[in-house]
């Protein structure tokens, strides 16, 4: 077998996966993130933390493919800028259920979301997706939803606060993986932006400019590190393995 990218098998080797196999999907957004991080960063974010997560399932003794990317959603609250691709929220819910209606009964056991968008019109899209898969009795679907305050909470205190659009956390992910994308002279030259996108949703904002973001970003950039990025990549894979095995040890 090549490789544990599942679109690289063969439908031979798809039909020989075992049947409690997993599925990982990074799901992410092509949207502006800053004059200094790359549209596709949640793309980047998504893919790096499905594949580490599918190592560590593999190596408690499961079976562990990672999907191709999602990268088309709704993302409105970014549509303002150039270069963001938003779409209608219902295009996502879609393509998860079609996906999980595709593997039910072969050649997998669970579909397993590695979402690293957090648009509030695509986290309604996902969980309306679980929802249609549960209600129809489709494969089980597991979703760490990291904008949970439980999971949040370890995620560091910027990811905490809502301020966390091309801050510090997905400025030091893409430090530690894609570091060659990095604007970093225009990152360290920024001023932090400490306006929470949490409560600007609350109070009905519906744009980034309007939440207090006229560049697209939010939180603390130029504190960015990829030390801090190997971290939460760490941290971030640990919660999608405990979601997709949580009996395992």
């Amino acid at each position: 077998m090549p490789g544990h990218q599942f679109a690289e098998l063969t439908w031979e080797e798809a039909r020989a996966l075992p049947p409690d196999g997993l599925a990982l999907l990074p799901i992410g957004a092509i949207e502006a993130h800053g004059p200094h991080l790359p549209l596709a960063t949640d793309v980047i974010i998504a893919e790096a933390v499905a594949a580490s997560a599918a190592e560590r399932l593999r190596a408690r003794g499961r079976s562990a493919v990672v999907l191709p990317t999602l990268a088309y959603t709704a993302a409105p609250f970014a549509q303002a800028f150039d270069g963001t691709v938003s779409g209608h929220a219902d295009h996502i819910t879609g393509q998860i259920v079609d996906i999980a209606r595709s593997f039910s009964g072969r050649p997998v056991g669970m579909l397993v979301l590695v979402n690293a968008h957090f648009d509030p019109a695509h986290l309604e899209a996902l969980g309306e997706a679980v929802a249609i898969c549960r209600s129809e009795g489709l494969l089980p679907v597991a979703y760490p939803d990291f904008t949970r305050r439980a999971l949040a909470a370890q995620l560091g205190d910027e990811f905490a606060s809502g301020a966390c659009h091309a801050g510090r956390y997905e400025g030091s992910i893409v430090l530690a993986v894609r570091p060659d994308l990095v604007r970093i002279d225009r990152m360290r030259a920024l001023p932090a932006n400490p306006a929470s996108l949490v409560t600007a949703i609350r109070e009905g904002k519906t744009s980034f400019a309007d939440a207090g973001g006229p560049e697209a970003y939010f939180g603390f950039p130029a504190d960015a590190t990829a030390e801090e990025g190997a971290a939460l990549l760490d941290v971030l894979s640990g919660l999608v393995v405990d979601a997709a095995d949580p009996q395992a040890p």
